[in-house]
């Protein structure tokens, strides 16, 4: 159940019978989601919004969280019984930073990915061209990544957005990767346009540019961005459109 469900709308859990449900960072469900997702692992069976019949499901869970659940449990934060429910076959995933052998496949998918998903950089197969200078990508894999896979999606998505060439240079990398790396760059010749730019995507570039640092400061907010940049939400909203520039959801 959730607000605004009606009786007609199927559930995830009625979508997935027979197959595979995905639940993202579990730890964060709330006490009475936790008593219904119980339910349901135990019973096998739910009752839909509006209905008084209940509907058998054969479903296989996948959880993931960058949480401690035992220490959640601890705390009296996440129920017992849940937990063990859920914890029949536990897989532990490395940080980013143990693992950077990932970073150049990882790079490589979200690169096909933003690039289609922008309309950037494809070739007749409809593949990404794209591709890091060799500094850049030596800065990729010395960073440490304390936001892992989704920090590296992050950078890769605004690489792709403010990319002019095939080949990425350095003054694209978000700049806590920057000065992480000791890195430092100013705002006027980053190398980010060519010699050859005209002065509307020499502006263009600082538009975007101005405002995805607005966006991250306020942590995907266009009302805050707005009132941080000094300008009205619409006329946010308006560059936003024209620049191109993704819109990513608010982070808990």
């Amino acid at each position: 159940a959730f607000t605004g469900a009606v009786a007609n709308r199927r559930g995830y859990f009625e979508i997935a019978n027979h197959g595979t449900i995905f639940f993202d960072e579990i730890g964060t469900l709330t006490p009475d989601m936790q008593v219904k997702l119980l339910r349901v692992i135990q019973e096998r069976e739910f009752m839909p919004v509006g209905s008084t019949e209940t509907i058998r499901v054969d479903v296989r869970i996948v959880a993931a969280t960058n949480a401690d659940l035992a220490r959640l449990v601890e705390e009296g934060r996440f129920r017992q019984d849940l937990y063990y429910r859920l914890n029949v076959i536990n897989i532990h995933l490395p940080p980013l930073r143990e693992r950077k052998e990932d970073i150049p496949l990882l790079v490589d998918h979200f690169f096909q990915v933003y690039c289609r998903e922008n309309n950037k950089f494809l070739d007749s197969q409809g593949r990404s061209v794209l591709r890091f200078e060799p500094e850049a990508m030596h800065l990729l894999m010395d960073y440490n990544w304390p936001g892992n896979v989704r920090e590296l999606e992050n950078a890769i998505e605004r690489a792709v957005v403010l990319a002019t060439s095939e080949v990425v240079p350095v003054s694209v990398l978000p700049e806590q990767l920057l000065q992480s790396t000791g890195v430092r760059l100013g705002r006027s010749g980053t190398g980010a346009l060519p010699p050859d730019a005209s002065l509307f995507e020499k502006v263009a570039d600082f538009e975007a540019r101005t405002i995805i640092e607005a966006l991250e400061a306020c942590n995907y907010s266009q009302t805050d961005a707005a009132a941080l940049l000094k300008i009205p939400l619409s006329t946010l909203n308006q560059k936003i459109k024209r620049l191109g520039i993704p819109i990513r959801k608010r982070q808990s």
